[in-house]
């Protein structure tokens, strides 16, 4: 594999810096335990661990595939606040939370949306963005919407030189036009540019437009596959801070 030459270093947010199920699971615990629904129907039970973990899946099932259909055309372009809205209205309505006459009560489906940008920060992420950014300038690419990343930075404490949302590009990676936007901003070639996440599915198109990859290891993510071939390999942040080179 040939010799790395970096200089910047290109990090996916969700699933990579920031544990996004935990940040939905809250708001979706929070939904059935204030949400009020209609006279006519019964309060909605607070739920246990599978009926959370089925919900999540709703939520994410919903986001994967509309994101898809956008970026294959199938879709017109909507920025991820309107998806996670759906995606909200879709767990509202399966959780009970909602009067099926009128639909999901609207402060509860708010509440939920809002919680994607509501995401912890991975234990390592905070000081590893601090660590690398001493020798790096550092640029975060987010499917997020523009003003949902501005919130997930705040409240996760993440710390940029550059924060880049897909909303630029009219829609969402892996379509090449996103990381062309780091490309761009970077105004360098795209092998000089190394594109840090914790999905092979990402890395796989930050490869397809040039920019070197290394694949963080993260509970949640899409690993690799034997087929892959990133050009680094780390257990996390502090890890390949070391890789590259930073103390």
């Amino acid at each position: 594999m040939a010799e790395l030459t970096i200089d910047a270093v290109v990090f996916d947010v969700l699933g990579t810096l920031v544990d996004e199920p935990a940040g939905l699971r809250t708001g979706i615990r929070a939904l059935t335990l204030s949400a009020s629904p209609a006279p006519s129907l019964s309060p909605s039970p607070s739920l246990d661990d599978s009926g959370t973990e089925r919900l999540l899946l709703l939520w994410q099932r919903h986001i994967e595939r509309e994101q898809g259909r956008i970026v294959d055309g199938d879709r017109p372009y909507l920025p991820s606040d309107a998806l996670d809205r759906e995606a909200a209205e879709i767990v509202a309505r399966a959780a009970g939370a909602e009067d099926p006459a009128t639909g999901a009560a609207p402060d509860a489906v708010a509440s939920l949306a809002r919680a994607a940008r509501r995401l912890p920060p991975w234990p390592d992420t905070v000081a590893g963005l601090a660590r690398l950014a001493e020798r790096f300038p550092l640029i975060g690419l987010s499917n997020a919407s523009r003003t949902a990343l501005l919130e997930l930075n705040a409240h996760a404490g993440l710390r940029w030189h550059q924060a880049l949302s897909a909303e630029d590009a009219r829609t969402y990676k892996p379509d090449p036009e996103v990381y062309r936007l780091a490309v761009t901003v970077a105004g360098l070639p795209p092998e000089r540019l190394l594109m840090v996440a914790a999905h092979a599915w990402d890395l796989r198109g930050a490869q397809a437009v040039g920019l070197r990859t290394a694949y963080v290891a993260r509970p949640v993510g899409d690993p690799p596959t034997s087929s892959d071939r990133f050009d680094l390999y780390a257990k996390d942040l502090a890890d390949l801070a070391g890789q590259l080179g930073v103390s």
